[in-house]
C-alpha cells in the first residue's frame, strides 16, 4: 500500500477522476462514490498491488526520521497517530475525521484538489500522497520533499503499509505492536467463523436515498472483497475481477444474494433513516435476503477507511454475519 522514495524518483500512474469520487478515494478503498449516496458515478479499473520496498521506487531510503508530515490520506492519518506520530503530523486532508486530534491540524485538500501552496507552507520534510496523485508527487519532489506513496490494496496491506510506515519513521516497534495487535485480531474473526456456513452476500457501499438505483457494490478484488470473505461470507460477485460493480436490480435478482450488507458512512444515520433505507429493499423480494429478512446496515467510517480501525469493522461484519459464532456462552 505504500513505500517511502526520495524526490526525483519514478511517479506513480496518473488516474483521471471527478469530484464524486472524493470521499471513497479519500478513505482509499474503491474508486467510485456517489456524492452523498445520489448521482451517478464511474466504475473504477482493477486494483493496483500493495506496498513497495524503497529499492523498487527507485534510490536508496532516505535518511532521517520525518518529523514534519503532511496527509492527504485519511488511512495513513490514522496509522500515524495510532502508531503514536501524530505529534509529528502538521497537515491532513480535507475528508479527515478521525482520530479527533486530526481536527486540529491544517486541511491541504484531498486526493483531487490538494493544495500545494498550503502544503509547502506547512514546511513539511514528508508528504504522504496517493499513488495516483503523480502531479502532486513530482511537484513535492521539484520542491525537494520526500513522499510516501500509498496504494489502495486488500485486508493484508493494512498490516504491510503499518510495517512500511513505520520503517520510513523510525518508529518500527510501535509499528509491529499496531500490526501485529490488527492481525491477531483478524485471526480471531477468522478463528470464530470458520466451520461455519459461508452465505452468498452482497456488500454494497453506494446507491441513491431510498431508492435502488445507482447501486453500487463489491467486486471479487480489493479491500471490501477481503472484509466479507475474512467475516465469513461469499460475495456474489466473487468472480469480477474489479473492485466495484454497478449492479441493476435484474443483476441482483439474478444473484440472489442470501445476505445483503449495506455500509453507510459520512455522517450519522439515525434509527428511523436505518430503518427506511433497509425498507427500500422490500422492492425486491424476490431476493432470498429480502424475503428471509437478512438486510443488514452497518453505519460507521470505519468500513470504508483501511486503517487502524480494521480489525473493529471487521468484528462488527462478522458479527452481523454470525451472531451465533459471538454469543456469550451460557454458564
Amino acid at each position: 500500500m505504500g513505500a517511502a522514495h526520495r524526490p526525483g524518483s519514478p511517479g506513480s500512474e496518473g488516474a483521471g477522476l471527478t469530484s464524486l469520487a472524493m470521499l471513497i478515494l479519500a478513505a482509499g478503498v474503491v474508486l467510485v462514490v456517489l456524492r452523498a449516496w445520489a448521482g451517478p458515478a464511474t466504475g473504477p479499473p482493477a486494483q493496483s498491488g500493495g506496498p513497495r520496498s524503497d529499492s523498487e521506487q527507485g534510490g536508496d531510503p532516505i535518511r532521517g526520521a520525518p518529523r514534519r508530515i503532511v496527509s492527504v490520506v485519511p488511512a495513513v492519518t490514522e496509522m500515524l497517530f495510532a502508531m503514536g506520530a501524530g505529534n509529528r503530523v502538521v497537515g491532513v486532508s480535507s475528508f479527515d475525521t478521525y482520530p479527533p486530534e486530526a481536527a486540529g491540524r491544517a486541511r491541504v485538500g484531498a486526493l483531487v484538489d490538494p493544495d500545494v501552496e498550503r502544503i509547502l507552507a506547512l514546511r513539511p520534510d514528508l508528504v504522504v500522497t496517493y499513488a495516483s496523485q503523480a502531479d502532486l508527487v513530482r511537484q513535492m519532489h521539484s520542491a525537494g520533499v520526500a513522499t510516501f506513496d500509498y496504494r489502495h490494496g486488500g485486508l493484508d496491506d493494512v498490516a504491510a503499509t503499518i510495517r512500511s510506515l513505520g520503517r520510513r519513521l523510525q518508529t518500527t516497534g510501535p509499528a509491529e505492536a499496531l500490526a501485529v495487535s490488527i492481525e491477531r485480531r483478524v485471526a480471531a474473526v477468522g478463528a470464530a467463523v470458520r466451520g461455519r456456513r459461508r452465505p452468498r452476500a452482497l456488500l454494497v457501499f453506494g446507491r441513491e436515498p431510498l431508492a435502488l438505483r445507482n447501486v453500487y457494490a463489491s467486486g471479487g478484488v480489493g479491500f471490501l472483497h477481503d472484509m466479507l470473505a475474512a467475516a465469513g461470507a461469499d460475495n456474489v460477485f466473487g468472480d469480477v475481477g474489479r473492485e466495484s460493480v454497478q449492479a441493476t436490480s435484474e443483476i441482483i435478482l439474478a444473484r440472489a444474494p442470501e445476505v445483503i450488507v449495506e455500509l453507510r458512512y459520512g455522517r450519522t444515520l439515525t434509527r428511523d433513516e436505518v430503518r427506511r433505507e433497509r425498507d427500500t429493499w422490500n422492492l425486491l423480494p424476490g431476493v432470498p435476503a429480502v424475503a428471509r429478512g437478512r438486510v443488514i446496515v452497518l453505519v460507521g467510517d470505519e468500513f470504508v477507511v483501511p486503517g487502524p480501525r480494521v480489525a473493529a469493522a471487521l468484528e462488527r461484519l462478522a458479527r452481523a454475519l454470525h451472531p451465533e459464532a459471538f454469543a456469550a456462552p451460557h454458564r
